[in-house]
């Protein structure tokens, strides 16, 4: 069995929780089975417990980390349910977060540390994360995007999110080799047809990329995803034999209108069948297929300690990311 690895603060977390609460078994066998050794990445699923529902919001509880959630009919964009709305993931470079509710955007939490923070995350007040921190904070501005790297169903000119799903589950997994989310979108109807969906994101200890694979149960026309578009930022593009790359560089986040981020998503080539625009999205169109859709996305800012700075050297990073999918086919 992999050994699980969880940081200390949120052993602590998990352990004493003020002393409200026992621990879960489910708490109990995975501190044993922890050695309390400082891990290179971490993913996290935390909601409320013991307040109530009132319509679409949760009112009063306490933020308690879980492994799967089964997402509640209640829940949608807002409900104060989910601490930072979804599911987080992270390294020493930077975090990523999903919105576990019908828009399903990636967002980015820039870092200013190479320590793991997602522990310290929406603690302080439920937005308290769109704040400037001494670890950074929520950088990116999704809207009615996909954000960087999200998925949905491109039809009629634009992007169907997740507004019609009959089920949703969700897990994170941590081991000394990864950290990862895995969602499971069981009846997903967009348009005339219905489907499961498998999802399932990945961080390494190295790198600022994340691995997504999709796994969709039944072939259909516009499985996307893509990199949200701002004004006056130019969408880059290049391909090699066997990989591709879409990307952004500028002023795109919401730390300052000169505040300076990179985006890109890098795609198999034989996986897409063309590369789009609509009003939110910079797209990458997938073929129709029952087999596991794979991609990788990243988020470079600025102010990340060691960060990369200028859009030639940001260019530079991501042409040295394609080569090495040439070589190998993966960055893990």
């Amino acid at each position: 069995m992999k050994k699980i690895i969880i940081p200390v603060l949120m052993m602590l977390l998990i352990s004493c929780n003020d002393g409200k609460k026992e621990n879960t078994k489910e708490d109990i066998a995975e501190s044993q089975e922890d050695s309390l050794v400082s891990n290179k990445t971490y993913a996290e699923l935390s909601i409320k417990k013991n307040g109530s529902w009132q319509g679409r919001e949760y009112m009063g509880g306490e933020f308690e980390n879980v492994y799967s959630l089964d997402v509640p009919k209640e829940h949608t964009d807002h409900s104060w349910y989910i601490r930072y709305e979804g599911p987080g993931w992270e390294n020493s470079r930077v975090g990523y977060r999903l919105y576990l509710d019908w828009r399903n955007a990636i967002d980015i939490f820039g870092k200013k540390v190479d320590t793991l923070v997602l522990p310290y995350v929406g603690q302080n007040g439920f937005d308290s994360y769109h704040e400037a921190a001494p670890w950074g904070q929520d950088i990116l501005k999704a809207g009615k995007s996909m954000g960087i790297g999200g998925y949905g169903r491109y039809m009629n000119d634009t992007v169907a999110h997740f507004r019609n799903v009959a089920h949703t589950q969700a897990k994170v997994n941590n081991s000394e080799e990864s950290s990862s989310v895995e969602i499971s979108y069981q009846g997903w109807n967009t348009g005339k047809d219905t489907i499961d969906l498998k999802s399932e994101l990945s961080i390494f200890p190295e790198g600022r990329y994340m691995k997504a694979e999709l796994t969709p149960s039944k072939e259909i026309e516009g499985l996307t995803t893509g990199i949200v578009k701002f004004p006056d930022v130019d969408l880059m593009k290049k391909e090699g034999e066997k990989w591709g790359y879409i990307a952004t560089y500028g002023a795109q986040t919401l730390v300052s209108d000169t505040d300076k981020l990179g985006m890109a998503v890098f795609y198999k080539k034989d996986q897409v069948t063309q590369q789009v625009e609509d009003v939110n999205d910079h797209l990458l169109i997938f073929k129709p297929t029952t087999n596991t859709v794979t991609y990788y996305f990243l988020g470079a800012w600025e102010q990340e300690k060691d960060g990369i700075t200028t859009q030639e050297d940001f260019v530079a990073s991501i042409n040295e990311l394609l080569n090495t999918l040439e070589k190998e086919n993966s960055l893990n």
